[in-house]
């Protein structure tokens, strides 16, 4: 049995869950989330948990028995509190802004770099180096978080750029200058 998939997943009062066959459909005060689960597991309510049990003990179906419990676990949380990525930017003159809902990059190009949030995600920026990316959707908030990373990902001599809160960078010794070959 796999211990993340045998783990009871608790419902909180302001979400509904449908169950549709394969189909579950996760409706909180954030938004909307349905996915199709995989044949192999099924799902079960029970008053406020849900369960997630898978059909046999094939290989593939102890695969997505972890998988799916986690995923529906993503959903309910997402509905219900949102997820939200932290990003740094370190380098001078690099900041950030929000124009209406689009986040405005000035990252040392000749041009500012416009990013379009996708629906139901959100940018706030604090000050002008630390760039918030919130929504319901964990891989829409996780994927959006990466894209504005690879506008200008941190580069290992002086750490420049931008990476996520907490990230560490390993640095680069730069030329050492003067003594080598002749």
């Amino acid at each position: 049995m796999s211990r993340i998939g045998k783990c009871p997943i608790t419902v909180p009062a302001k979400v509904q869950v449908a169950i549709d066959g394969s189909k579950v459909l996760v409706k909180g005060p954030k938004g909307e989330l349905s996915r199709n689960l995989p044949a192999d597991v099924t799902v079960s309510q029970e008053g406020e948990t849900l369960l997630v049990t898978r059909r046999d003990d094939t290989r593939t179906s102890r695969q997505m028995h972890g998988l799916s419990r986690t995923l529906l676990a993503n959903m309910v949380e997402g509905v219900s509190q949102g997820f939200q990525r932290r990003l740094e930017i370190q380098g001078v003159g690099y900041r950030a802004q929000v124009q209406g809902r689009n986040l405005v990059l000035n990252m040392g190009y000749s041009h500012q770099v416009q990013i379009e949030p996708p629906e139901g995600i959100q940018f706030a920026v604090e000050g002008t180096i630390n760039v918030i990316v919130s929504g319901y959707d964990k891989e829409i908030v996780g994927n959006t978080a990466a894209k504005i990373r690879a506008v200008r990902p941190p580069e290992p001599y002086k750490g420049k750029g931008i990476r996520y809160a907490g990230e560490v960078v390993r640095r680069k010794a730069g030329k050492t200058g003067g003594k080598g070959k002749k």
